[in-house]
């Protein structure tokens, strides 16, 4: 069954179009990787997935609804009244309490906080304390005690547990990426966005990110699009690709049937792969 679907989306920025009626589906449990050239729209996509970006046509079902189309406008006290107007598409700060999670490519940590505090505060989305509570602190000591327990344990099933302590300032850039992908687990996510995650890792460190992708996505019960260049990863461990190029999709399938379509070859690939 299909988690997400992407139905002819199409993005236009002025006279630009970024994304031209792309569609593609992506199945409970799999890891999809979405590849082409640098402008193919790759990250323009997920931001639509986002929602930082409004497309101007299409739609985005995310386990049948869509997150893209006009909806009934909820007020406080009233709930849903859609005599009153209606909001396009489900607000950004709502895609969290979805099950939706992402990572970026220009990493966008706290350098002074520790790597446990750094992890805490992914987990925001799942509190339940309330921001009078959470003002005055009344009655947190509880949750609080819960979530740096998740956080602690999330960076120790990652391989950061004798790091959690430290600032992450100062550390290699891939322990960073590790601690990026722990702080979006932090939210309990279902589906997981990870732009580009071996950008500027070493090629052991890729290897390493491969297995760990492959980890998470079985230990958590995730479903993983990923957007990387690195193309030897993408292949060995993604169950599906999506090939993109100047906003379109120009193949999908298998790793092998990718990369084995000429037009993604002419395009991207080249002869090396």
């Amino acid at each position: 069954m299909s988690l997400l679907e992407v139905r002819d989306i199409t993005v236009r920025f002025g006279g630009i179009v970024a994304l031209d009626g792309l569609s593609f589906s992506i199945d409970e449990g799999q890891i999809c990787g979405l590849i082409g050239p640098n402008g193919a729209g790759k990250t323009t996509m997920f931001n639509v997935v986002s929602r930082i970006y409004q497309p101007a046509s299409g739609q985005v079902l995310y386990r049948g609804n869509d997150l893209v189309g006009a909806r009934p406008r909820r007020l406080p006290l009233l709930g849903e009244v859609p005599f009153l107007g209606h909001q396009v598409g489900v607000p950004a700060h709502e895609i969290a309490n979805l099950g939706i999670a992402r990572t970026f490519q220009n990493l966008a940590l706290f350098p002074s906080m520790s790597l446990l505090e750094n992890v805490m505060v992914g987990a925001h989305s799942q509190g339940h304390v309330g921001f009078g509570r959470a003002i005055t602190r009344i009655g947190t000591a509880k949750e609080n005690r819960v979530t740096r327990d998740f956080a602690g344990d999330l960076l120790v099933q990652l391989g950061l547990g004798p790091l959690m302590f430290r600032p992450a300032a100062g550390l290699p850039f891939g322990t960073l990426k590790r601690l990026e992908i722990a702080r979006a687990l932090a939210a309990r996510p279902s589906f997981l966005l990870m732009d580009e995650p071996a950008s500027g890792l070493t090629h052991g460190e890729v290897d390493e990110l491969g297995d760990t992708i492959v980890t998470i996505r079985d230990q958590f019960s995730l479903t993983v699009l990923l957007v990387e260049h690195h193309m030897s990863m993408v292949m060995s461990i993604s169950d599906r690709v999506v090939a993109m190029e100047f906003g379109r999709k120009i193949a999908e399938g298998t790793p092998f049937e990718v990369q084995s379509d000429q037009r993604v070859i002419d395009a991207y690939l080249g002869t090396g792969v």
